[in-house]
């Protein structure tokens, strides 16, 4: 379906246009007609399906419509800073012909971007793009008026919740005009995120974009190894690709501080993101990772969804992912465009299951590769050295209870 089919304003179109975009994607082609309707919607759609556009563009219609401003018709509300950023940006892509106004409100940072924010929403803004944590220090400041807002969108919900922002998002929600749009985006559905739908949303209409499968492109591996060969396995693997563009996930926040750590001391081009950062220092980092002044990148799931990076060569799991879906989030970073790209996981025995459920549902197992011999030919760690490691004690084997021997002497009698 082609965008000039949605009856869009022109200059909205013109900005479309500029950006070389025809064609819509499934869940704008679902979802652009039924936010232009004024129903409110639940979308089920993964990163890079067009999410973003298929209800951006809908809303930046409505307002170039209504002609009014001097106030905030829309609000997003996002999981974390990129992704704020990110949405942000297409806002003003999609906008620039128009004059909607937007800015991306997010904590890190000084008191000037705190100033900036404030001055956007005292003055009206169109479209705020959000964190619920900051937007919750602007609210407490009694400055911010959502008493006329028109559109309420929560992109990756699910995320959200994981991260634990229910009750800022119902604190939010509460200052809102109640008789707003309600849209809702997640990656997956759980009950958690149903529940919250239907207590937001009004009749809501239910859009699902099944979760695609890893690209074509993407040349799938696991390797089978015990903890204690992840590192040695990465440096190996890692020593020979200079100059290429490489993600490393990792499951918390100290890993990857520990993992970065360990690859730098190898004499790796490396750098960490977490949200520990900064949003400076985290800016500085992508941007060195995107101009290739670093090859390795070593980050939480704070990058496995929203964040565009053309050219990743190669995504390591180093942890396995706590659910399968971020799995296919993960490995969406490479091959993308229909690129070629490498996904490799690292499998310890206590990740069979989540590898199970994870080729359960991308429908076919991932090939299982060879350890290199440098690694294949080290002798296991023995239980001697895993106790003088820890200061374990050796397990005693279980003393046989016997039946004690009946004595046939009679004790002698007292004197």
């Amino acid at each position: 379906m082609n965008f000039t089919e949605f009856d869009l304003h022109p200059d909205l179109l013109d900005g479309i246009d500029a950006l070389n975009f025809t064609t819509a994607t499934p869940i704008q082609e679902k979802a652009i007609p039924l936010i232009l309707e004024g129903k409110d919607i639940i979308g089920v759609a993964q990163t890079g399906t067009g999410k973003t556009a298929a209800f951006v563009l809908p809303i930046l219609n409505e307002i170039i419509e209504s002609g009014e401003s001097n106030f905030t018709q829309a609000l997003v509300i996002v999981p974390t800073r990129e992704l704020a950023t990110q949405i942000d940006q297409v806002v003003a892509a999609y906008s620039y012909f128009t004059g909607v106004s937007s800015i991306a409100v997010y904590g890190g940072g000084d008191g000037k971007s705190f100033s900036q924010e404030k001055i956007a929403l005292t003055s009206g803004a169109d479209i705020i793009i959000a964190t619920p944590g900051r937007l919750i220090a602007h609210l407490n400041m009694g400055y911010v008026d959502f008493s006329r807002l028109r559109f309420l969108v929560l992109d990756e919900a699910d995320r959200m919740l994981d991260m634990g922002f229910q009750p800022d998002l119902l604190k939010i929600i509460k200052t809102l005009n109640p008789k707003r749009q309600g849209l809702l985006f997640s990656a997956t559905m759980p009950p958690s995120v149903l529940k919250l739908a239907r207590s937001l949303l009004h009749n809501p209409e239910m859009i699902s974009i099944a979760l695609s499968k890893p690209a074509e492109g993407v040349t799938q591996g696991v390797y089978m190894v015990q903890d204690h060969q992840k590192l040695p396995l990465m440096v190996e693997l890692l020593k020979d690709k200079v100059g290429q563009r490489i993600l490393i996930f990792s499951s918390t926040k100290l890993a990857v501080t520990q993992l970065y750590k360990q690859l730098k001391a190898k004499g790796l081009q490396v750098n960490q993101i977490s949200s520990d950062l900064e949003q400076q220092e985290r800016e500085q980092v992508m941007m060195a990772f995107r101009n290739r002044q670093v090859d390795i990148l070593v980050a939480t799931d704070v990058l496995s969804r929203g964040i565009d990076v053309d050219g990743i060569d190669l995504v390591v799991n180093y942890d396995v992912p706590r659910d399968a879906e971020d799995y296919v989030h993960r490995i969406g970073r490479t091959a993308r465009a229909e690129r070629k790209g490498t996904a490799i996981t690292l499998i310890a025995p206590k990740d069979l299951i989540g590898l199970k459920k994870i080729e359960k549902l991308i429908g076919k197992p991932i090939e299982k590769l060879a350890l290199p011999a440098s690694l294949s030919a080290r002798p296991e760690r023995s239980n001697t050295h895993h106790r003088e490691k820890t200061g374990e004690k050796p397990a005693h084997p279980r003393p046989q209870h016997r039946r004690p021997q009946r004595d046939n002497h009679k004790p002698k009698p007292k004197e």
